[in-house]
């Protein structure tokens, strides 16, 4: 069962439709379509083409009621904050990002994000999927060695090591893989626009 995750689109609908014309199972947004909420009923003209075979979580650009709305009017699966079992593996997701100095629709305090997180503690194996990375990681470093990824991802990822960490947000991070958490037991990439495709099958 292939999943093809992508993200960070911001309105590249070129990039959106060589995406959906790969052959997967299923395909997983894991957030920013947009800039800013604003263009979103092209990419869902596009995203339709999968209708019921795609999965969509806000990012920091989208709000959760932006994203529930669109996934309601093109026949997309809105999986913010939740999860779904296919086969033996947990997949779960979470959107947004924690606070960012632009003030954007969709960030979680860390605190938040912990809370939302804790409900898939206990599923196993899981694969998680969330927009924001864990901070000070491969997976969230931007230029000049910045790190701006979530704590509260990071304790999470150490507590509880899922089997596959799928983020986007970081641009400059984009195809980047890394082993997370206390003893590297998840393997975690920073999906990007290039997306990445996984096959639960072989979990």
């Amino acid at each position: 069962m292939r999943f093809l995750f992508f993200s960070d689109i911001h309105s590249d609908l070129k990039t959106l439709e060589r995406l959906v014309a790969q052959e997967a199972d299923y395909y997983f947004c894991i957030g920013d379509l947009v800039s800013w909420a604003r263009g979103l009923d092209k990419a869902g003209e596009i995203l339709r083409q999968r209708a019921g075979k795609v999965f969509v979580i806000p990012g920091n650009h989208e709000s959760a009621r932006d994203i529930e709305t669109f996934c309601k009017a093109y026949g997309l699966q809105d999986m913010h904050s939740q999860s779904r079992q296919f086969g033996s593996v947990h997949l779960a997701a979470l959107g947004y990002s924690n606070p960012t100095p632009f003030d954007t629709p969709g960030e979680y305090s860390e605190e938040e994000i912990a809370a939302r997180l804790e409900p898939f503690s206990t599923l196993s194996p899981l694969v998680l999927a969330c927009h924001c990375p864990p901070k000070n990681t491969p997976l969230d470093q931007a230029s000049g060695n910045r790190h701006f990824g979530s704590t509260a991802i990071a304790s999470f990822i150490d507590r509880v090591s899922p089997r596959y960490f799928l983020c986007g947000h970081i641009h400059e991070a984009e195809g980047v893989h890394a082993n997370l958490g206390s003893e590297g037991k998840t393997i975690g990439i920073n999906v990007g626009k290039r997306g990445y495709m996984l096959d639960l099958a072989t979990l």
